[in-house]
């Protein structure tokens, strides 16, 4: 279980797979599913930490989060015990891309970022000099997946239902049932979330953050977990530069003061600025 949002695996189902329904939810995507209601009892009280302008902050315990009726320690036994299992699998992942000598990439950043055009004009760019493969992930609809097959890139949707990010069966299921051709690249588009993504290995070799224009300057600072993970920051959209309030080297400054060492290349993938610079990255990635 997720120690934020509460999603569990059981809301997993990949396109075409009946072996994992979601009841109610996958039948009807956006009405709730029916469940009884029961009374709340043993609710532990949680105090935030209080700023002196009178501001809360739920994330300095233990855990670095808050959920009603748990104690910080039992949301960190939690966390341990979701994330080593996680981890396992991850690391199965990551061992069968490297025996195909895969590079495996995360594609993560909020919803809107531009991350499915970015990455549609990037494998319309390696088409025919590298085999590439794609899972997408998103909550419901196979709309994203669709894009990616019409640049001729083979692609599975992994649709989470309530949940807020893959995790490493997900991509584990989703690996066998695609073609990952030796010395290729394995992209993997995250559900659009820039919180619970960040804690979870999916055996990606590195996990690339798009940020776009479009966006605050200070989301680096605000989502510090997503930033501090990645090894690479994409600015994107910077074609509209010209008409927002973006303070570029503003930005900048806040993904470097959470990540000391991620790279960053600012990109406009509907104009084609700074894709070069990107596609030698991945190339230096995949031979690396």
């Amino acid at each position: 279980m997720c120690t934020t949002c509460g999603c569990e695996h059981g809301n997993l189902y990949i396109e075409g797979d009946e072996r994992n329904p979601h009841s109610a939810f996958r039948a009807a995507p956006f009405a709730p599913a029916a469940r009884t209601q029961a009374a709340i009892t043993n609710v532990n009280l949680f105090t935030p930490a209080v700023a002196p302008q009178g501001d809360l902050h739920y994330g300095r315990g233990e855990a670095g989060t808050h959920a009603p009726g748990l104690s910080q320690r039992k949301m960190v036994e939690i966390e341990i015990n979701v994330l080593e299992k996680n981890n396992r699998l991850a690391q199965r992942n990551r061992q069968r891309l490297n025996e195909r000598r895969q590079l495996g990439l995360n594609l993560v950043s909020s919803p809107g970022s531009g991350k499915t055009t970015l990455l549609t004009e990037t494998l319309k760019r390696l088409r025919g000099k590298t085999a590439c493969a794609v899972i997408e992930g998103d909550q419901q609809t196979v709309n994203d997946a669709e894009r990616i097959r019409a640049t001729g890139t083979p692609a599975l949707q992994v649709n989470t239902g309530k949940g807020c990010h893959l995790d490493a069966q997900m991509v584990a299921d989703a690996m066998t049932r695609l073609p990952l051709a030796d010395g290729g690249i394995l992209f993997i588009e995250n559900v659009g979330n820039l919180v619970c993504p960040a804690g979870f290995d999916l055996g990606e070799r590195h996990k690339v953050a798009v940020l776009s224009v479009t966006e605050g300057e200070d989301k680096p600072l605000k989502y510090p977990h997503m930033f501090a993970a990645a090894s690479l920051l994409l600015l994107n959209k910077i074609d509209l530069l010209p008409y927002l309030d973006f303070d570029v080297e503003k930005c900048l400054a806040c993904a470097r003061e959470v990540n000391p060492d991620i790279d960053i290349l600012l990109v406009s993938a509907t104009k084609g600025d700074g894709m070069e610079a990107w596609l030698a990255w991945l190339e230096a990635q995949r031979c690396a």
